[in-house]
């Protein structure tokens, strides 16, 4: 609709009015009649160019009111959206700085709790260390008592004996060399032929048969044992052949080793030294002799249940006994066993080819087998209540 219609309408009838003021009367008449009809028309243009007017004014309002209220409208809600917004800013914001502060809460006490835990876990490490410290100088204590024992009983008195011992041997052997060039001199009166020394008869290894030691039975026997200890206490080889004993035999081993021959018949236990050391040795003498009465068909089988005892064990026979680490296996001189089981099913099965097994028990053992106690050979080493041995594994 366009309402600036009507109002250009209006300078064209004016014009025409004054045109019409200046022409002939023939053009008035006419016009006379035009402005009848004019006026028959008017009243109806009239009222709706006062129509359209009046439209035009309640219109003009009405576009221009919609107009400003939209943009009012839209201010309002851009500054309620915006408020909104502060609103959730400012609770965002008021809820970071809660969660900051119970972080910061959270933090420090786990920054305390940690350092708590590092300061426990350093006076443990501290403590452990002390202890560690404590034992390595106690291992240390033991290792030099154990090798002043060792220089003392088995290296120094053994090497200062058997330069005393070679020295008196050299002497005794010149001396005996010029007693008997002084005896040659002699002339002397015919004696009586000296009378044939009866042999030293071994006893007969059968296969029932079982050592027997008793001094009434087989006094060849006896005196050639005795005499082999009595060689050990006093003539030590420390270059003999292998299988022999090779260290320095005090009384007090020769006792332990006669008593065990001779009073319990090569089967009992023998109350320990005090030292697997000096058990060895006692153990590495009665080797010695069950090898010179029965040669090769000796095996050793040594319980003891540890493996560390085992290794001792070991290296104190190869030292006494000058054997070497290939003479230690099942199936050869020296067998080391950890359970009482293995060592009797092994002494059964030598015991059927024909061999003669020894059966040596180490003090750490509490208890004996009886399956141990059926075989003719056996050396046990019992604790002593009376003290307390100086190695623990």
């Amino acid at each position: 609709m366009n309402i600036d219609e009507p109002k250009t309408q209006e300078p064209a009838a004016e014009s025409s009015s004054e045109q019409e003021s200046q022409s002939s009367p023939v053009e008035i008449q006419s016009a006379s009649q035009q402005e009848l009809q004019r006026s028959k028309v008017e009243p109806v243009e009239d009222s709706v160019i006062d129509f359209l007017v009046d439209l035009q004014d309640q219109l003009s309002p009405v576009e221009e009111e919609p107009a400003n209220n939209w943009a009012v409208s839209e201010a309002a809600q851009r500054v309620a959206q915006l408020q909104r917004q502060e609103q959730v800013l400012r609770q965002e914001i008021s809820t970071l700085q809660a969660s900051y502060k119970v972080l910061s809460e959270q933090v420090s006490q786990t920054q305390m709790t940690m350092g708590r835990v590092v300061q426990e876990a350093l006076v443990q490490l501290e403590q452990r260390r002390q202890a560690l410290q404590i034992a390595v100088e106690q291992l240390e204590r033991r290792q030099e008592r154990i090798r002043a024992e060792m220089r003392t009983s088995f290296a120094g008195t053994s090497q200062e004996l058997a330069i005393r011992v070679q020295g008196f041997k050299d002497y005794l052997t010149g001396s005996l060399q010029d007693l008997a060039a002084a005896a040659e001199q002699l002339e002397l009166v015919p004696a009586k032929p000296p009378e044939q020394e009866l042999p030293i008869v071994k006893p007969k290894q059968t296969e029932s048969s079982a050592p027997q030691f008793a001094e009434q039975r087989f006094q060849a026997t006896t005196k050639q044992i005795r005499d082999l200890i009595d060689k050990y206490r006093t003539k030590p080889d420390y270059y003999g052949p292998p299988w022999q004993l090779r260290r320095t035999f005090e009384p007090v081993h020769a006792e332990r080793v006669s008593h065990w021959f001779f009073t319990q018949g090569g089967r009992g236990a023998l109350r320990t030294m005090g030292s697997r050391l000096q058990n060895i040795l006692i153990s590495s003498a009665v080797i010695s002799l069950l090898s010179t009465l029965y040669e090769n068909r000796l095996r050793t089988l040594v319980l003891a249940s540890t493996p560390e005892s085992l290794g001792e064990w070991r290296r104190g026979l190869q030292d006494c006994l000058g054997i070497s680490r290939s003479d230690f296996g099942p199936d050869r001189g020296v067998g080391l066993f950890e359970t009482p089981e293995a060592v009797a099913v092994k002494a059964e099965r030598l015991i059927k080819a024909k061999q003669m097994p020894l059966v040596i028990i180490d003090d750490s053992e509490d208890k004996i087998s009886l399956a141990l106690l059926q075989f003719p050979l056996l050396l046990a080493f019992a604790p002593d209540p009376r003290m307390a041995r100086d190695y623990e594994y």
